[in-house]
């Protein structure tokens, strides 16, 4: 329809009519005459309203679905960004508390002994100096680290220094085939000198090759002249094999070493050496045998009667003179087995 003034006119009567309309249904509430016009078209348009909605409501349904899994795609999202920052707090916070029992252990094995130490964190594996078993730490001479210093973490004797730098140094481990230390015996003071064997139980040559040694028996260090390279005292491990002396001068142990030199991680290095040989108390404390179980049998004594025969009452009733089975009474003798109380 053209835009004209007729059709203009048109719309405007059209809207008053409806405003109007709209006027009488309100005042007249539920009896409003225009009532039955609205069920008439309720008849009508209401089979077509209900199939539309029918139609539509499921396109709806899966908009606000798609919706609301976009919303429940990003919450996942985001908890699976949560559950991994909580994943790696408590990673990081095993490794934390690792770390903290190993320096609390190494600072009690510091206070044993009364050895001054520098802790330290091993940051790399290997050195430029080509030696196949060592590991650089984290201070060097600017923190008063010097070469030929012993090095100990909580379990026991790690290496000695060997090149050090401004700010880091180079250990070599005592497993090393080029390591070499004095070694004591517990309690027998028999001395040796341990050798590291890569992978291997240290090989331990004692001096004495009628020396009495057998497995489990453990050493320390000896010691060195001014305590360099070695402070006395420090664990080295536990003697595992017994090579037989074959006559020899020397004696070959061999030792499992107390330390992991695979898994490294703090140390510390000996600034000061104790002031007394701490001997054999920085050595951890023997773990306590399982108490034995012991079990007493006691033996039953003999049943008794009246003949001293050893049968007892069995399968009878007793009359007071003697039991059921006739194998015994007091007054006579049994008749055919079944005794009385006058012995007839």
């Amino acid at each position: 329809m053209r835009d004209t003034r007729e059709s203009r006119l048109l719309l405007v009567l059209l809207v008053a009519v409806a405003f109007a309309l709209i006027t009488v249904d309100i005042r007249g509430g539920e009896d409003s005459p225009v009532d039955g016009a609205r069920q008439a078209a309720a008849t009508v348009f209401g089979p077509v309203e209900k199939g539309v909605a029918t139609a539509v409501d499921p396109i709806g349904n899966a908009i606000g679905a798609v919706r609301r899994s976009g919303e429940s795609h990003d919450q996942l999202k985001a908890l699976e960004r949560e559950n991994q920052e909580l994943k790696q707090r408590l990673g990081s916070d095993d490794r934390n508390q690792s770390r903290v029992r190993a320096l609390d252990g190494m600072l009690k094995k510091a206070g044993a002994g009364q050895y001054g130490i520098k802790g330290a964190e091993v940051i790399a594996i290997g050195a430029a100096q080509g030696f196949s078993w060592t590991v650089t730490i984290d201070v060097g001479s600017n923190d008063g680290i010097q070469r030929d210093m012993t090095v100990l973490n909580a379990e026991g004797l790690v290496g000695r220094i060997t090149t050090v730098g401004p700010h880091t140094a180079t250990v070599l481990l005592a497993n090393d085939p080029d390591f070499t230390v004095g070694t004591r015996m517990e309690k027998t003071d028999e001395l040796g000198f341990a050798t590291g064997q890569g992978d291997q139980p240290l090989s331990v040559k004692f001096l004495n090759g009628k020396a009495k040694v057998k497995p489990g028996d453990r050493l320390v260090t000896f010691g060195s002249r001014a305590a360099k390279p070695f402070v006395p005292g420090v664990p080295v491990g536990e003697v595992v094999r017994v090579d037989p002396s074959g006559g020899d001068l020397t004696r070959t142990v061999y030792v499992r070493p107390y330390v992991g030199f695979t898994k490294l991680d703090i140390v510390g290095v000996v600034v000061q050496p104790p002031r007394t040989n701490p001997r054999d108390t920085v050595l951890p404390n023997k773990p306590k045998p399982a108490p034995t179980v012991t079990v007493t049998v006691t033996p039953k004594p003999p049943n008794e009667n009246g003949d001293g025969t050893g049968n007892a009452n069995a399968n009878g009733n007793a009359n007071g003179n003697g039991n059921a089975n006739g194998n015994a009474n007091t007054d006579g003798g049994a008749n055919n087995g079944n005794p009385d109380a006058d012995g007839q």
